[in-house]
């Protein structure tokens, strides 16, 4: 009888380690889930190190604005002594790393500082104002990213049709536009001069909430929704067609996949993944934009404690919201990273 070649019989064998026990490859899922949470990990140190980044880069453009805060607050015709008096209360002639030592120490025991204008904790005066704008940014948020997403996943499957032609002539359009023309449109259209339907501003009252009075959201609402879809839908409609021309795509097609199958189970989800970037750009777009959309309807968000604090040079004020817009670009970014490896299936074998 011939006996079993031996590198058939060798491979039958477990492999041994030291000990006797037998080694085994991990399940792919494990490695799977190990290198997901490695990814995390990475992107948690790299947000953490620009946040430090930018907290100094913040600190060192505040102190550099032109003028004195101790005679914005006091006036021209304080005295020296004066000055020099509300300078030693409010630590002003302190060395600048001492400062920011001082500042970053605050906040991260969650203390943003003293508003050196109203004499209030930053957090209190900027609470109220950060869940109105928030609340704004979350109405166009919902709105505009299914919106986005669908105009560019239907223009791309009527690729060169009269659907995808309007579309991509109107997208460009709005994006060429900026923000306060947009809403200044939209206040001549629906409020004051062709037709009055709506209110031209959106009057929050001290202690109320946006929702409390929801025709006053239509129009804010509707200008970031008009400034942050064509983006989203552009890019959409690009990464769609690049997929469905690819060969994957393709072979789904040969094996007899139905339409709906190929572009449900293969076409939309690795579309979604460049997709998901523009979409945590243009969010956190949205909480700086949203500064200027706020002053054009008076809103009471961020953007009018933005704009007092700069006028009366309230340096904590002006820092805690530049570096509370800075964070939320890196959060969006770093949810936005997870989600595109999570949900794409191409970049999630390649972890």
């Amino acid at each position: 009888m011939a006996s079993a070649p031996s590198g058939s019989a060798n491979a039958k064998q477990p492999a041994l380690i030291s000990g006797g026990a037998t080694s085994q490859a991990p399940p792919e899922s494990a490695v799977g889930r190990n290198a997901i949470w490695g990814f995390i990990a990475r992107r948690l140190l790299l947000g953490a190190l620009v946040m430090f980044l930018v907290s100094v880069v913040i600190f060192v453009a505040t102190q550099a604005l032109p003028g004195d805060t101790a005679r914005a607050i006091l006036g021209r015709t304080a005295t020296p002594a004066s000055l020099a008096a509300l300078r030693e209360q409010l630590h002003l002639n302190r060395p600048l790393i001492v400062q920011y030592l001082d500042w970053a120490g605050g906040l991260l025991h969650g203390d943003a500082g003293q508003s050196m204008a109203a004499q209030e904790p930053v957090s209190r005066l900027i609470a109220d104002r950060i869940i109105n704008s928030a609340f704004l940014v979350l109405c166009a948020g919902l709105i505009s990213i299914p919106l986005s997403v669908l105009i560019g996943a239907y223009a791309a499957l009527w690729r060169d049709k009269t659907f995808d032609v309007v579309t991509s002539l109107a997208t460009l359009v709005f994006a060429a536009l900026p923000e306060f023309v947009v809403g200044v449109t939209l206040v001549v259209l629906f409020a004051t001069t062709v037709l009055h339907v709506l209110p031209a501003v959106s009057l929050i009252p001290p202690g109320g909430r946006p929702w409390d009075q929801p025709i006053g959201m239509i129009l804010p609402t509707l200008t970031l929704v008009l400034a942050v879809t064509p983006y989203v839908a552009r890019i959409m409609r690009a990464s769609m067609i690049e997929v469905l021309e690819s060969d994957y795509v393709e072979m789904a097609r040969l094996k007899g996949l139905s339409e709906r199958i190929v572009i449900q189970r293969h076409a939309l989800p690795n579309a979604l993944g460049p997709t998901f970037q523009v979409i945590a750009l243009n969010l956190a777009y949205l909480a700086g934009g949203v500064i200027v959309v706020e002053y054009v309807f008076n809103y009471a968000g961020i953007g009018g404690a933005l704009r007092d604090a700069v006028s009366n040079r309230d340096l904590p004020v002006i820092q805690a919201v530049a570096l509370l817009i800075a964070g939320l670009y890196v959060v969006l970014n770093l949810i936005a990273d997870i989600a595109t490896i999570l949900v794409t299936p191409r970049l999630r074998t390649r972890l």
